[in-house]
């Protein structure tokens, strides 16, 4: 199947997914944090699917990698706050949450190193 957008993506869907995740999860956390971690937290899960999609628009494949690149940074920033708020109980653990991480970063690696 020929992708026509950005959306078609599955990696972008799942990464998408996963920031609505993060956005419920944060609506627990405390209002000392809404100015810390929590604002942190969420604008690494949105640079995600916005990387991917950056990334997709842009003519050459390697700035398409480049974006990816910054997608998968995002995503292991995205995954230590979430350790991070983890330990500090703000949250429990959310298996949707790591499953995302999981399966995106995989996506993610195998992208911007494909087997040669």
């Amino acid at each position: 199947m020929k992708t026509k957008s950005f959306k078609d993506l599955i990696v972008w869907q799942k990464a998408y997914r996963l920031v609505l995740e993060v956005y419920k999860i944060t609506k627990a956390f405390p209002r000392s944090e809404t100015y810390g971690l929590s604002q942190q937290i969420r604008r690494a899960a949105i640079s995600i699917p916005s990387n991917i999609a950056e990334g997709y628009g842009r003519k050459h494949k390697a700035e398409y990698q480049q974006f990816l690149s910054i997608a998968y940074a995002s995503l292991l920033e995205l995954e230590t706050q979430y350790l991070l708020s983890l330990d500090l109980n703000y949250i429990n653990k959310n298996d949707i949450i790591e499953n995302l991480i999981k399966e995106v970063g995989s996506m993610l690696y195998r992208m911007i190193y494909p087997i040669r």
